[in-house]
């Protein structure tokens, strides 16, 4: 006998989702996940595919393992496994969709533990975290790049306007540049973009959340441009001419 109707309705009030909510990440109607959990009918492939990736289990889990009586929770046994990674680590990425459930489960190990991880053997053993970013803030770092940092105890760790990743209640996830502001009180950060275009402003440090020190930054390759002959042309014959006129002044 399927057991998938009772160890969905477990892992949505494990998470504490309503069945609309449940219903949404499914992408199917809050009647069937009703359906399910009361065993009134089996669940499609397709929706124990989404829920195996959701929650990061085996199909086998879903349908022949009780999780409710678990001695220890899936939550757990992912935890465990973690332990045992690369040298670099395990790091958690946070995508953008996930950006806005990050500013209020950040410091949940359970939301945190749903997050997808990733190692890089490049990276001695650390605390890391990984930050999908958007927009044209710190270019000539892209858009859509991916930030991993190592987490920020202490302001005092950070001597130059070092790029961070600061996670805080006001503004989010933002990837900038901290200047530290020693005589403001209270104690005040400066954020800075890498494009002129952004002005700096100031954030108290005590509406931080968390600091990420950047260490990599994982980009698309950049597309290989396509060259106009005239445009080459033009741009030659341009160099032609400043290098008569200083020649000229010679």
């Amino acid at each position: 006998m399927s057991l998938a109707g009772k160890n969905l309705r477990h892992l949505r009030k494990l998470r504490g989702w309503t069945q609309d909510e449940f219903a949404t990440r499914l992408g199917i109607k809050r009647s069937l996940v009703g359906a399910y959990e009361e065993e009134r009918a089996d669940p499609r492939l397709d929706v124990l595919e989404i829920a195996m990736e959701i929650f990061s289990l085996s199909m086998d889990d879903l349908l022949l393992n009780d999780l409710s009586e678990s001695g220890a929770n899936y939550l757990a046994q992912r935890r465990q496994l973690k332990l045992g990674g690369s040298s670099g680590g395990n790091i958690t990425f946070v995508p953008i969709k996930a950006a806005a459930g990050y500013l209020a489960g950040y410091n949940d190990p359970e939301f945190v533990d749903e997050l997808n991880t990733f190692a890089l053997p490049m990276l001695s053993a650390g605390d890391y975290r990984a930050f999908e970013i958007i927009g044209d803030s710190m270019l000539p770092t892209p858009s859509g790049s991916v930030v991993v940092g190592e987490k920020v105890v202490n302001f005092d760790e950070l001597i130059r306007e070092e790029p961070c990743i600061v996670v805080s209640r006001m503004d989010g996830i933002v990837y900038k540049r901290i200047r530290k502001m020693p005589n403001s009180r209270p104690l005040s950060l400066t954020l800075v973009s890498d494009n002129p275009n952004y002005p700096p402003y100031e954030v108290k440090a005590d509406e931080i959340a968390e600091i990420w020190l950047a260490k990599m930054v994982i980009s698309r390759p950049v597309e290989k441009p396509v060259w106009d002959i005239n445009q080459l042309a033009d741009v030659v014959n341009g160099l032609q001419q400043k290098v008569v006129s200083m020649q000229g002044k010679v």
